[in-house]
């Protein structure tokens, strides 16, 4: 019985120790992406702003041709697959924002799950 117990206190510690539940947040300080409800006027433009796309894809400065103000702008380079190409910097693609670092995975994917659902004017 001495024996039994001598195995199955620790198995048992250890088993409890675990399954103790980590909230990933509070160890890594890594918010979570909430692409849930995504929008072009509020998300998408946003994020374009964010990383001042917007400011050299304009009106006045559409560098490469490219202009990212307005809507309908931005819904023609989802048409020919130039905005998902150029954020992911796919191949083929010039990688943007330009001489900078990939924008955020969770950036990214709130852009892809606006394309996803039509790039609606919303």
């Amino acid at each position: 019985m001495k024996k039994y117990l001598l195995i199955t206190l620790p198995v048992s510690c250890f088993l409890a120790y675990g399954c103790y539940y980590h909230v990933e947040e509070e160890l890594y300080g890594v918010t979570t992406c909430d692409s849930s409800s995504v929008t072009y006027s509020i998300t998408v433009n946003n994020i374009l702003n964010n990383y001042s796309c917007i400011s050299c894809h304009n009106n006045m400065s559409s560098t490469g041709g490219v202009n990212l103000e307005g809507y309908f702008n931005v819904k023609a380079r989802v048409i020919d697959n130039r905005l998902l190409g150029s954020i992911t910097h796919a191949p083929g693609f010039s990688p943007m924002p330009l001489g900078r670092t990939k924008m955020e995975i969770c950036d990214i994917n709130k852009i892809k799950r606006w394309i996803d659902a039509g790039a609606p004017n919303n």
